[in-house]
């Protein structure tokens, strides 16, 4: 293990962990984060999001996430699906909407639960799913492996799972 997966490991490892996460899709493509140090290959593609605070509202959260690691801001528009990830250390209920933009500019932003000499954020952008298919399974987000197009992403919903 690298010296930022185990930093990632100790921040948010070994507990469940209630994740709100957006599909935000803008002339065909999604909006993808490509995380460094995530993943059986170093690195995974995946819509921003992240962990729900004590207290804070899911809506509010899931804007915080946007701002944070995209510089968007984001109007939520409806609740999609439930995704359970389970690959050891790690264990996250994940929430999914679909968003829109309302302002902001897209950046890549930063983690603030992570410190400035070890960001995993590499790089913030929209991808059509021509693109995200053509990666290697272990490298997207694994909601990808139940949808190819654009319309089948946005008719997902219910509970997915995926356990390693």
């Amino acid at each position: 293990m690298t010296e930022e997966q185990e930093k990632i490991s100790k921040i948010f490892g070994n507990r469940l962990r209630t994740r709100v996460c957006g599909i935000c899709i803008e002339q065909e493509k999604v909006l993808m984060i490509r995380h460094r140090s995530v993943g059986k290959e170093g690195y995974l593609w995946a819509p921003p999001g992240g962990g729900l605070d004590y207290g804070e509202t899911m809506e509010n959260a899931l804007k915080r996430e946007f701002k944070e690691e995209t510089g968007l801001d984001i109007n939520v528009k409806r609740f999609m699906f439930v995704h359970e990830f389970l690959q050891p250390p790690l264990h996250g209920i994940e929430l999914f909407f679909e968003v829109e933009i309302v302002g902001g500019e897209l950046l890549r932003g930063h983690d603030p639960e992570m410190q400035e000499s070890v960001q995993i954020i590499e790089d913030v952008r929209f991808m059509d799913m021509t693109e995200i298919n053509s990666e290697k399974a272990d490298c997207v987000h694994n909601l990808f492996s139940f949808c190819q197009t654009k319309d089948e992403l946005l008719q997902m919903n219910g509970l997915y799972h995926f356990v390693n």
